[in-house]
């Protein structure tokens, strides 16, 4: 029995989160996400799949968030047919996200469409709308934890907590004949992994003894320092009181679900207590409002310790679903928090609360996640001086922060341990969900001390490896990459546009004079005919 694996995405990149497995007896997706971050990463979601959704048969889906399942409305609307294996919390959770992705692509899109129309240019069609979305939710079907589930004729999967997120999962695949000796074939897929000690779900867990791991690096090269629940809350609080010094917005990009709900926690729990000034909380996202009713139903799945009902019912708290309700923020002007989607600051309505604040220095940023390359996130947590917005140049004057401790991801020493706990893994553990860097350093701290040198293998986008040779078999794809694999991990020309485009106008306004400005501009032209 041969068995092949395809890296469709989250390679040497940690968005796009796609595996496909192909079997004698048909063919299985591990998750199907969005690619976010740079432009020529997003463009890889308009384009045609890497193969024929109508030939896929299942989808196993390790959790909610839409950098690994966002693309699944694409997949059923274009012709896939099977079932989409997902824990109940998991399935809540899409049941909101999705269609609010189909809506913010079919408004984003709107918007794109309205400036290209004033320029001349060409329409361009939503991935998907908020109907397909909807639609797609159908495709979904519950499955238990710790259970085994029939996949397809001679694959099965079983799900175990990841401690990620609410509903999220490592997935064990046992392949039937495809080991040695005719033995089955054990693949665990690591889905995102929750650090140690995370606020509002358990440790991840998962069994031992594979021939394969797909584990996620996203933070593989960097440690965290130790920290309790107390600590965090004080590091937070300590942001928070120099936030309401400065008598502006504290603006708080997050991801809708979990983080959210977290910070909600934390924030109100503060207040109460007379840690930091009591303030109005606008949550002003409608998704993640849906997220935290979900997260009350499934409270019992949660912290006992934390009295979710009781904070998310806090009279500082201030849900703003509507437009008219989000845009009546911008009219207050003392300390306030808002926290709006989305946690990379590339889309939602965070996008118009910076360019309500980021020019003042009496507002802050508090960056609470990761930021992938490419992102608006990115550039502000790296320094930038001026970002453009939705096509307006705004000059950053705000205080841009960075909080770590609640990040959904464990650290390199903590996916050290987690991949340490699966030994032994005969054949090869390969790195996935993780910037280069990241991978680099994630495949040294393991190298030889858990997993040898010649087992662990860094894939890159698209390429295919056969799993059921003694060790994986490296697969010629020169014809099926969608991108080269330096235009996965290194800035885009769009990114040096935009820089390039701020740069030009930053030279110009400092120049002496009109004079000095019109030789900038020659120069300039000059360039360009040259180049043309």
């Amino acid at each position: 029995m041969t068995v092949t694996v395809r890296f469709c995405g989250a390679a040497r990149t940690v968005t796009g989160s796609c595996y496909l497995v192909q079997t004698p007896s048909g063919r299985l997706l591990i998750d199907c996400g969005l690619f976010q971050g740079q432009k020529t990463l997003k463009e890889l979601n308009y384009n045609p799949f890497p193969f024929r959704p109508a030939d896929i048969d299942a989808v196993l889906l390790t959790h909610a968030h839409i950098d690994h399942s966002g693309l699944l409305p694409k997949l059923v609307r274009e012709g896939f047919g099977g079932r989409i294996l997902a824990t109940r919390g998991t399935i809540d959770l899409c049941s909101w996200m999705l269609p609010d992705s189909g809506g913010i692509q079919e408004s984003e899109v709107a918007a794109l469409n309205r400036r290209n129309a004033a320029r001349g240019r060409p329409e361009v069609t939503p991935i998907y709308t908020e109907a397909d979305a909807k639609a797609s939710l159908q495709s979904f079907q519950p499955v238990e934890y710790e259970t085994w589930t029939g996949v397809m004729p001679g694959v099965r999967a079983r799900y175990w907590n990841a401690g990620h997120l609410l509903g999220s999962a490592s997935i064990e695949i046992e392949f039937d004949g495809a080991g040695s000796g005719g033995q089955p074939l054990r693949l665990l897929a690591s889905g995102d992994i929750g650090p140690d000690a995370k606020l509002l779900q358990p440790d991840p867990k998962a069994p031992t003894g594979f021939d394969y791991v797909i584990s996620e690096s996203t933070y593989g090269d960097r440690i965290r320092a130790k920290t309790t629940p107390e600590e965090r809350r004080q590091r937070l609080a300590s942001e928070v009181r120099d936030a309401a010094a400065a008598k502006g917005a504290l603006l708080i990009p997050a991801f809708a679900v979990e983080r959210t709900q977290e910070l909600i926690v934390d924030l109100v729990d503060l207040m109460e207590r007379g840690d930091i000034p009591a303030a109005p909380i606008f949550l002003d996202s409608p998704l993640a409002i849906h997220a935290t009713e979900v997260f009350r139903e499934h409270a019992e799945s949660l912290d006992p310790n934390i009295d979710v009902n009781r904070l998310f019912n806090s009279q500082h708290l201030r849900f703003t679903e509507t437009v008219d309700e989000s845009k009546a923020i911008a009219k207050l002007t003392g300390f306030h928090i808002i926290i709006a989607a989305s946690g990379m600051c590339d889309a939602g309505r965070i996008r118009h609360h910076l360019k309500r604040w980021l020019w003042t220095s009496r507002a802050t940023v508090l960056l609470v996640g990761f930021q992938a390359n490419g992102t608006l996130g990115r550039f502000l947590q790296d320094g930038a001086k001026a970002v453009r917005i939705q096509g307006d140049e705004i000059k950053v004057a705000a205080r841009i922060r960075m909080i770590d401790d609640y990040s959904g991801h464990a650290d390199g020493a903590e996916i050290a341990r987690w991949i340490a706990a699966r030994r032994p893994v005969q054949r090869g553990v390969f790195l996935v969900h993780g910037e280069e860097e990241a991978i680099a350093g994630m495949a040294e701290r393991i190298s030889e001390r858990i997993v040898p040198a010649a087992k662990l293998f860094q894939p890159v986008l698209d390429d295919i490896y056969e799993l059921s040779t003694p060790e994986p078999a490296l697969m010629d794809v020169s014809r099926r990459r969608r991108l080269a694999p330096e235009a996965v991990t290194h800035l885009d020309w769009h990114n040096d546009m935009s820089k390039l485009v701020l740069d030009i106008n930053d030279r110009i306004q400092a120049a002496a004079d009109d004079r000095a400005r019109g030789v900038i501009i020659r120069r300039l032209k000059r360039a360009l005919e040259e180049a043309g």
